[in-house]
């Protein structure tokens, strides 16, 4: 009977400092995201990619082909005319409407 209670008291004692191990490392990673949150800015990482169009000179949408092309255009292109009531969507008649 005495080996079983101290098989007992063991167990108990192991079982008790597992919980208190498992809650410290708990607490501990809860730990590491807030301390993350601080960096001054987030590191995106991709590959540099060549832009599909570039600017050569049309500014009317009647020279564009997609909507997307007419976007990139109106934001990346000097003197482009493809935004008559300036609210950032062009070509809305042919391509964007």
């Amino acid at each position: 009977m005495k080996k079983l209670l101290m098989f007992a008291l063991f167990g108990t004692i192991v079982w008790f400092g597992y919980g208190q191990h498992k809650a410290k490392q708990a607490f501990t990673e809860a730990q590491v995201p807030a301390a993350s949150v601080y960096k001054s800015t987030p590191v995106y990482e991709s590959t540099p990619v060549s832009p599909r169009f570039t600017c050569d000179g049309r500014t009317h949408c009647s020279q564009m082909h997609s909507c997307e092309e007419a976007t990139f255009f109106l934001r990346n292109c000097p003197n482009t005319k493809m935004d008559g009531n300036n609210d950032g969507v062009p070509c809305e008649r042919q391509w964007c409407g």
